[in-house]
């Protein structure tokens, strides 16, 4: 193969900004109904909608859409959602699909298979604050209803806010009189998941936590018994606490409670024996590793395990990376499942002998794989991946391990450069951009993502951070960003960079820092901190949280409204930290060209953060731009805003590293 010789970041590449956008985003929230497989899949170019996808037995065809535009299953439960569908298999008349519909917040039942079949609402519209909503739906088996969240605004203030756990009449008698909702439990904890019941039915389980933790740092898991009217009796609490996190609870095909605690540092798998009586023994460890199997319970309805009907256990597992296993509890054996699918997602679903999940690669991207524990086989069922250019225009990243300064470990995922038939003149370079995830108690994984090889094919190279508070590497991992957040983070990034180029791997004249929500706070902190002076040449900050004290005290939402105890510490012991720290109060520190970018329908990080901190940097000759969208919320799903923003990103880069990208609009940068 003929290589041409041009320098970094000038280089053609197949993977457009279209092809990124059409790409973003991945199935969530598997499960069956029946022998039927079900999930919600991205729409970018049909408004950022969810669609809620179906996959018969039958081999009557491939996967397919239930609900046409503009339905969009979505849930806003605490911002970030939660599982928003749940099916009920009948003898007659195909599946019941209960939904909620993202524009209203409204739950509604569908009837697939009924001639003219449309959604027919089940709950009402309150008009006052957010209104009510729901997430993680149950349709107990013998009882004419939904049981799931309801998330209620009490007040117009993000915090006016109760949570519980409420059960919906199926025959839609409560969508226009709220008082047909029961509650099933009452409203003194904070925050609560959907139910779990026992295989005969008699016994619900879930989990529940209050401020200032976070799921994370300490929740409990709560059981009742369920009476013959389907109310609950007899709660109790039976795991977890305020230092230990159960990230899911559920139920063994022999009544035995399973659920993932924390208790020994890491997320690992327990069972707990609970009589009729409700008495209970001490939770049994059924593969104590220092491994996790289970994570941050982001979006209420993950699933990290699923019990199988011969008692084995389908369960995600690893350090970093999640693999599938299947776990037989009696003696501890974990067998892992083969295949090309190094990353598998919180979104598993079981059905006899089936296990269902989302599953991706550095080589591919999610699709949802269905695995036979009967034969080992494994079968791509929906969203599959498909090569759109030559792979070869992928990067071929690998997984390193940084040491800082007092010699912790930092995890991270280098991305090359990488292109079929491109090279870079001898002797030079390549720009790097550190990427800084979300959350920040989130993880960064290592799989396909288009809009890395976007950057990577044009020979801009990335490393993704999983800086110290990331998830995946054990409690003590997680909790090192403990009133660190704006300070561990910032360090662990900042040493990535500095290795790359003390190493040889990256120009360190040529690096750059980018990040979403939390790590738009991570982005901004680097460019206005003493600890990254002179470090970055530039930065793009995505829909960012800019000010702690505006963000503590009324700028966010109810979920996220006590994360900085824990991040930052208290805001009336430790006031010094909450200026010391936020970007827009140092933005004479700002010296580096940025981009910021902003969803104007943002409640979790809003605009006028960005406001703010725009009105301090004005005038003080640090070359900007300020894109704001109308229509998103935190987090980019419009195709055209994606476009938008990857392509303004590239010409940052191009303009502020010295080279000519004339295949994307120019960003026009202000003083």
């Amino acid at each position: 193969m003929t290589y041409a010789t041009a320098p970094y970041g000038t280089w053609e590449s197949p993977i457009d900004a279209r092809l990124v956008a059409a790409h973003d985003g991945h199935p969530e929230y598997a499960g069956t109904v029946g022998a039927e497989v079900w999930w919600t899949e991205p729409r970018p170019a049909e408004g950022g909608r969810r669609a809620l996808m179906r996959l018969r037995p039958d081999g009557s065809g491939p996967a397919e859409s239930v609900l046409p535009e503009p339905w969009n299953v979505r849930s806003r439960v605490i911002e970030y959602g939660g599982r928003p569908w749940a099916g009920a298999a009948r003898e007659a008349g195909g599946p019941l699909i209960v939904f909620v519909h993202h524009a209203d917040q409204r739950m509604y039942a569908f009837e697939p298979d009924a001639p003219g079949a449309e959604p027919r609402p089940l709950t009402p519209v309150s008009a006052l604050g957010e209104g009510l909503r729901w997430a993680d739906p149950v349709v107990p088996a013998g009882r004419d209803e939904v049981w799931c969240v309801l998330e209620e605004f009490t007040g117009e203030r993000p915090t006016d806010v109760r949570r519980v756990i409420a059960a919906v009449p199926l025959d839609g008698s409560a969508a226009f009189d709220r008082s047909r909702v029961r509650e099933l439990t009452g409203d003194t904890d904070r925050f609560t998941t959907g139910p779990r019941l026992s295989p005969d039915g008699g016994r619900a389980a879930w989990l529940v936590w209050d401020h200032p933790r976070m799921p994370w740092d300490g929740t409990v898991v709560r059981l009742a018994d369920v009476t013959a009217e389907g109310t609950f009796a007899g709660v109790r609490a039976v795991a977890g606490g305020e230092r230990e996190s159960v990230a899911q609870a559920g139920w063994a095909a022999d009544g035995s409670l399973l659920y993932t605690g924390d208790a020994s540092g890491w997320w690992n798998l327990y069972r707990l024996d609970v009589d009729a009586a409700g008495a209970a023994d001490g939770p049994t460890p059924l593969c104590p590793r220092e491994e996790e199997f289970g994570g941050p319970l982001w979006k209420i309805g993950h699933q990290w395990f699923q019990p199988l009907e011969d008692g084995t256990v389908a369960v995600l597992h690893g350090r970093g990376s999640l693999r599938l296993g299947i776990l037989e509890p009696a003696t501890g054996e974990l067998a892992d499942v083969p295949g090309p699918w190094t990353e598998w997602a919180p979104a598993l679903a079981a059905a006899g002998t089936r296990v269902i999940g989302v599953a991706a690669s550095p080589r591919g991207a999610y699709e949802v794989v269905e695995l036979d524990t009967r034969t080992g086989h494994t079968l791509v069922v929906g969203s599959a991946h498909t090569d759109l250019v030559d792979p070869a225009y992928y990067p071929d990243p690998a997984e390193r391990v940084f040491r800082g300064p007092d010699g912790r470990e930092i995890h991270a995922h280098l991305h090359p450069p990488r292109h079929p038939a491109a090279a870079a003149p001898e002797g030079e370079l390549p720009p790097y951009v550190v990427w800084a995830h979300g959350g920040p108690t989130g993880r960064a994984p290592l799989v396909l993502d288009l809009e890395i090889a976007y950057f990577t094919s044009r020979g801009i190279g990335v490393v993704e951070v999983n800086y110290g508070g990331s998830a995946g590497y054990g409690r003590a991992y997680r909790e090192r960003l403990r009133e660190s957040w704006g300070v561990a983070d910032v360090e662990d990034c900042a040493t990535v960079a500095r290795a790359l180029a003390a190493e040889g791997t990256a120009d360190p004249a040529r690096l750059a820092i980018r990040g979403g929500s939390a790590g738009g706070w991570t982005t901004a902190v680097s460019l206005t901190s003493p600890l990254t002076e002179g470090l970055y040449a530039c930065g793009t900050i995505s829909y960012p949280i800019l000010d702690l004290a505006g963000w503590a005290t009324g700028e966010t939402h109810d979920f996220e409204s006590q994360y900085l105890v824990s991040l930052v510490g208290r805001a009336e012991e430790h006031p010094e930290r909450y200026r010391d720290r936020s970007p827009v109060h140092h933005a004479d520190r700002v010296t580096a060209p940025f981009l910021l970018l902003q969803g104007l329908d943002d409640v979790i990080c809003p605009p006028a953060q960005c406001d703010r901190f725009l009105a301090e940097v004005a005038g003080r000759g640090v070359p900007h731009a300020y894109l704001a969208f109308e229509g998103e919320s935190h987090g980019f799903r419009r195709a055209q805003t994606i476009i938008r923003a990857v392509e303004a990103e590239l010409s940052l880069y191009a303009q502020v590293f010295g080279f000519d990208r004339p295949d994307v609009p120019r960003l026009e940068l202000t003083t």
